[in-house]
């Protein structure tokens, strides 16, 4: 509980832990924030990492000067797109070995089947759709990978969508975050972004449960 605890309190006061991190690391922080976002698009262990708050909270803290708002978005762009080209790589490589094991820490094999459900119904765009999808985010490259789609088409949807994802979350930081409104309820906005987040994948899913139990009635009659 207490690891939870610990969690949940830094997803929800990013703003105030970046700043700390920030006075004790100072420029350091940029590839502390550079190793987040490549390790949470990266690495399908870590899907749990913060994404699009953590970008927000940098956008919120590049107005008071403490980040340059413009450098952080090219290196963190840059971390999105090595990150998915990393786990596209082990996708391709090691992937189907990986899904022979029975039992792995942080990687269960409902995320997969549900993010090759998201593939089914939106294709290689799935890519550019999924960065603003937590959890689907780190599994779609993986999957791409696995299913051995072309690193050409891989790439220029890596490529747009790692752009359009930091660009979109960083710059809503830079000019909505440092408003009173969500400065006095920085908590209140985190958790606006996550429920807008994942309510795509929700829906989905609510579908595919719904479309599950026409089908089982349909057999039963």
């Amino acid at each position: 509980m207490d690891i939870l605890g610990n969690l949940l309190d830094l997803f929800l006061h990013l703003d105030k832990n970046l700043a700390l991190v920030i006075s004790q690391i100072g420029i350091f922080t940029y590839i502390f924030l550079f190793l987040i976002i490549f390790m949470e698009t990266g690495l399908v262990i870590t899907p749990f990492l913060p994404g699009d708050s953590l970008l927000f909270a940098a956008g919120t803290l590049a107005v008071s000067g403490n980040l340059n708002i413009l450098l952080l978005f090219l290196l963190l762009s840059s971390a999105a797109i090595l990150g998915d080209t990393v786990n596209y790589w082990i996708g391709a490589i090691i992937g189907p070995k990986i899904f022979e094991k029975k039992r792995i820490p942080f990687l269960k094999k409902e995320y997969l089947t549900r993010t090759e459900k998201f593939y089914e119904k939106h294709g290689g765009k799935t890519i550019i759709l999924a960065r603003f999808i937590p959890i689907i985010r780190t599994f779609a490259p993986f999957v791409a990978g696995i299913g051995k789609m072309s690193y050409s088409k891989f790439a220029s949807f890596n490529i747009i969508g790692g752009i359009a994802w930091v660009a979109l979350f960083l710059y809503s930081g830079y000019f909505f975050g440092n408003l009173p409104l969500i400065r006095e309820n920085f908590h209140y906005a985190i958790f606006g972004i996550i429920f807008v987040s994942i309510l795509p994948a929700a829906i989905e899913y609510l579908k595919h449960l719904k479309s599950r139990k026409k089908n089982i009635e349909l057999e039963l009659d």
